[in-house]
């Protein structure tokens, strides 16, 4: 199934780029050979990697990611070539991270122990870009350059938190399900508990003060409150969670005038539709340009939409393919999340289990905040659309997300992690782990 939807989905790809070349040259690219060449050679070699390493693992979750990469491959191209070459080239690495994660990372639980090892190194990339090599980017400090080389340690840190989050709250787990005292309607555990989410609230307003990044912030506060709530099960962490974040964002729109100036743009674009507003404007025109099949691909103006390859692609391709293009992607984001949820449902441990969950949560809601920023759901930020987007960094990011997701996958369906699962649990009768309140607890080992 799954090299029969890669090979589909590889047609898809190379169809659209020679619909592309047809719109703007009336002729197809003297590449297209090649092109197919190179799309199927290094999804079959990733293909056979996981057939190796990893070969129960579920077959939708590689070729849905193969898909929107080379939808976005092709939208890039036809934006600006010279994007188009570099991401090529981070694809390829991007491929290369997550066939090192199936082989060098046979059982995702071997991270457990260092959990506090990994919390120290989520943060510190996460406040990099404030060190004299950190860069300010249209507006926001939130990349890393050295000579010509730059990379965004954002992108990873969210993979390294989630991996101790799921540590922590695996070992955690029952003393935050546990009421010590009463706050109006709200039953809370002890206060030294919540040292996560005190952690999570401090650090998702440095990163909106100090890097003027507004989407990561929350991106990373939204990881925090979903991996707490998926572990405890308490809706009181949600509340709580975000009442903080809310004193947050007050505090930042009051004192800080780029939050003013985002919040403005959002509520009235057309206020200044040639300063501030021009960027979410044209994005607006060029969705409404699209209709419901779109002007064709190659022949719309997408490129008038500032930094249409990044934050804006969505848009790009809502006025090429129309309302029925961004309903095929946003199905098929769905169907991702949908299969990631099933690889956190089947998980064996409550460690992979709240990783699986976590990572494809991450997922979905930072596909939601770029999308519903385009449509004007809320405030624009500056994330990228996963595997769409042009970008290095947020590209093998989410290659490395979905090596993980797979090779969970694998050990929930391998026959023998199965009969394993069952031995490991007492009086669990054969059946497989229901979920966070039973089966075995997965202790910390002796490394932190």
């Amino acid at each position: 199934m799954e090299l029969g939807l890669l090979v589909l989905g590889s047609l898809i790809t190379v169809a659209a780029y020679g619909l592309t070349s047809l719109g703007r040259n009336a002729s197809l690219p003297a590449n297209i050979i090649p092109f197919l060449a190179m799309i199927v050679g290094m999804l079959l070699a990733t293909h056979l990697i996981v057939r190796r390493f990893a070969p129960n693992a579920d077959g939708l979750l590689l070729p849905l990611a193969a898909l929107l990469n080379g939808l976005g491959y092709v939208i890039i191209a036809r934006l600006d070539p010279a994007l188009a070459d570099s991401q090529a080239a981070w694809t390829f690495i991007g491929l290369a991270g997550f066939s090192a994660t199936l082989i060098l990372l046979p059982d995702v639980r071997k991270l457990e122990p260092y959990r506090y090892t990994l919390a120290l190194v989520g943060v510190v990339m996460l406040l990099l870009p404030l060190t004299p090599i950190g860069v300010n980017i249209n507006g926001a400090r939130i990349w890393l350059r050295v000579g010509s080389f730059s990379i965004q340690p954002g992108e990873f840190a969210k993979v390294v938190l989630a991996a101790f989050l799921a540590g922590f709250l695996v070992d955690k787990r029952e003393l935050l399900t546990i009421s010590t005292r009463r706050i109006g309607p709200l039953h809370l555990p002890d206060i030294k508990h919540l040292g996560p989410l005190l952690l999570a609230w401090g650090v998702a307003l440095i990163v909106m003060v100090a890097e003027r990044d507004l989407g990561s912030s929350l991106l990373f506060f939204t990881l925090f409150i979903v991996m707490i709530y998926s572990a405890t099960g308490r809706s009181a962490y949600v509340v709580v969670g975000f009442f903080l974040f809310s004193i947050g964002a007050v505090g930042a729109h009051r004192y800080f005038s780029h939050v003013q100036r985002r919040v403005d743009i959002w509520l009235d674009p057309f206020a200044d539709p040639k300063g501030a507003g021009y960027q979410i404007v044209e994005a607006s025109f060029a969705m409404a340009d699209g209709g419901l099949t779109g002007t064709g691909l190659g022949l719309g103006s997408p490129g008038k939409i500032p930094f249409a390859a990044t934050d804006m692609i969505f848009a790009a391709i809502g006025e090429e393919l129309g309302l029925l293009g961004t309903t095929a992607v946003l199905v098929t984001f769905l169907l991702f999340m949908s299969a990631g949820f099933r690889v956190a449902h089947q998980a064996r441990s409550n460690f992979e289990k709240l990783l699986a969950g976590g990572l494809t949560a991450l997922l979905g809601f930072q596909t939601f905040v770029i999308i519903g920023g385009i449509l004007r759901v809320m405030p624009l930020t500056g994330v990228t659309l996963p595997f769409v987007s042009y970008g290095g960094s947020s590209l093998i990011s989410n290659y490395l997300i979905l090596g993980l997701l797979v090779q969970i996958s694998h050990r929930a369906n391998a026959p023998d992690s199965r009969s394993s699962a069952s031995r490991a649990v007492p009086g669990a009768g054969g059946r497989a782990e229901a979920g966070m309140t039973g089966g075995q607890r997965v202790r910390c080992g002796p490394h932190d």
